[in-house]
């Protein structure tokens, strides 16, 4: 159990040290963001379910590869949070307030916004390069393909999670999410988990840029005091980033 603790607190602590602090203090309040993510998902997964309400979701939230680029991209926001239909609700609720909990206290709302769109929209046009490939392309996807609904915030949750595990220096869990995904499209191959794969690549330039902006000195002379403060519980490990300020 002492390796064990001692490899979580190394994985996570700085993690958890960074979501503590804010949590415990402000309690829901420092989730607004997550919790209205939540509350459109449901009210969006009510609303689909009947019989008035299935065009007009479909309709401002619904992305399909055959669609128009232009209204794809319009599109794209909200289908963030309309639930597939073929999943369980309950799924997309608990990978938002998971996910996009621990990402709003550590990175601030607008940046996780910021990256789950950047992960949806690499797997929305992910969709249509690959359709366009062609199903006998090494990427490529059957043309049947442009017809599925695409929606729902898996990509966006893998994103999240890889970056969050990146910044804080949870490396591991960041190469166990990656594997996973992998792995899901070895065992079925099909549009989501292609898609998951191109939202962790557009995610990984990201964390590239990050690194390398940082790497050049961007950050010379501005490391925070709480930062500081929270240098001792990694045990000299980490991504060497300084945390983010909210």
């Amino acid at each position: 159990m002492g390796r064990l603790a001692d490899w979580a607190r190394a994985e996570w602590g700085l993690l958890y040290v960074t979501a503590r602090e804010p949590l415990r203090t402000r309690n829901l309040r420092a989730l607004p963001m997550t919790l209205g993510a939540v509350c459109l998902t449901a009210v969006l997964q009510y609303v689909q379910n009947q019989p008035w309400g299935y065009r007009p979701v479909q309709n401002l939230g619904a992305v399909r590869a055959e669609d128009p680029l232009w209204l794809a991209l319009l599109r794209t926001p909200l289908s963030l949070f309309v639930p597939a239909l073929d999943l369980p609700v309950w799924g997309a609720l608990a990978q938002i307030l998971c996910v996009f909990g621990i990402a709003e206290v550590c990175l601030g709302w607008w940046r996780t916004l910021a990256i789950a769109y950047l992960a949806t929209l690499a797997g929305t046009l992910y969709a249509r390069v690959g359709i366009a490939l062609g199903p006998h392309a090494p990427f490529g996807l059957p043309w049947s393909d442009a017809q599925v609904v695409d929606t729902g915030p898996s990509a966006a949750v893998v994103g999240l999670a890889v970056f969050v595990s990146w910044r804080y220096g949870a490396y591991l869990t960041s190469a166990a999410v990656t594997l996973a995904m992998v792995v899901e499209v070895l065992v079925k191959e099909n549009l989501a988990g292609k898609e998951h794969l191109a939202a962790l690549m557009a995610v990984g330039t990201l964390c590239l840029a990050v690194a390398v902006r940082h790497r050049y000195g961007l950050f010379a002379g501005r490391r925070p005091r709480d930062a500081q403060r929270r240098s001792g519980s990694r045990s000299g490990r980490g991504s060497g980033l300084p945390p983010i300020q909210s």
